[in-house]
């Protein structure tokens, strides 16, 4: 059975990669901040930022395809610490660029929609790039330098997640749950748009680009909504009527990273390679069907 590698993998994304990928695959996995175990991987507690370090797990596993999932994705978090970020987000994602080009291996590097500035949408693998924070930033410094470095890899842009929390990962979907059984106030957006996937969908989107892509591909759902129509169709779907969304403005909440307003993407690409993301609606009954 040949060797996946994933990065992060304790965290939503890289736990949902495992999930998908194991019986195909022997399934490894590096984890740090959070050296979980995960169900169906064996896990390696390493710093991907201690390339030496790292050099000697990736060669002792050797591999036959890594996706790179490991990275600081909150965006307030790296407009404050631009430096420590910049050591994950960009230099050790090229070094694992660089490691699989010298092996020849499939490289599959998860990047954001937030290379984007929101005011161009949707967005397509050959739209320019113009981030408006520094997360942004970073991710378009990783893309282009994993390219340059290794351009056979697959660099996927994705989109919101949203799915059922790890042990380690609940992210924003966990508290909007708690939010609308709870009747606690949640305060949405209405003027920020994007093309969301549930964890597993991105999951299954990854996997094919391992075997079908190169280049740049967006992984983004087939549906544009705004933050605030998410929370009214989770509504529907947990069949809760006594919610308390409350409509907002991106300008109403002020944060350390500026926000893009439409970050939806064009996945066409992706469609055509055969990634099929569900209705936004089937997505969401799948991902709560243990709230439901």
């Amino acid at each position: 059975m040949k060797k996946l590698l994933i990065s992060g993998a304790s965290g939503f994304l890289g736990w949902n990669i495992c999930q998908e990928a194991k019986g195909n695959w022997e399934v490894h996995g590096t984890a740090f901040s959070n050296p979980v175990k995960v169900r169906g991987a064996n896990i390696v507690r390493i710093d991907l930022t201690d390339f030496k370090a790292f050099k000697k797990v990736f060669n002792d596993i050797k591999p036959d395809a890594v996706i790179q999932t490991a990275a600081l994705t909150s965006p307030n978090y790296c407009q404050e610490h631009p430096d420590e970020a910049e050591k994950m987000n960009v230099d050790a994602a090229v070094n694992l660029a660089g490691l699989c080009a010298d092996r020849n291996i499939p490289f599959v590097f998860t990047s954001t929609d937030l290379v984007f500035d929101g005011f161009n949408a949707p967005y397509r693998e050959d739209s320019p790039v113009c981030p408006v924070n520094i997360y942004g930033e970073q991710k378009v410094r990783a893309e282009e330098g994993i390219l340059k470095t290794y351009p056979s890899a697959a660099v996927c842009r994705l989109p919101l997640m949203f799915g059922e929390p790890t042990t380690v990962a609940s992210g924003f979907f966990l508290s909007m749950i708690n939010a609308l059984k709870e009747g606690d106030e949640l305060h949405l957006f209405v003027d920020e748009f994007r093309t969301p996937v549930s964890g597993q969908t991105a999951a299954r989107g990854l996997m094919l680009a391992v075997e079908n892509a190169r280049g740049l591909i967006h992984l983004g759902g087939k549906e544009r909504i705004s933050r605030f129509n998410f929370g009214l169709l989770m509504m529907d779907v947990l069949n809760v009527s006594e919610a308390r969304l409350v409509r907002c403005s991106q300008k109403d909440l002020k944060m350390s990273a500026p926000r893009a307003p439409d970050l939806s993407l064009d996945s066409s690409r992706a469609f055509a390679l055969g990634y099929k993301p569900m209705p936004l609606r089937e997505q969401l009954i799948d991902c709560l069907k243990g709230w439901l």
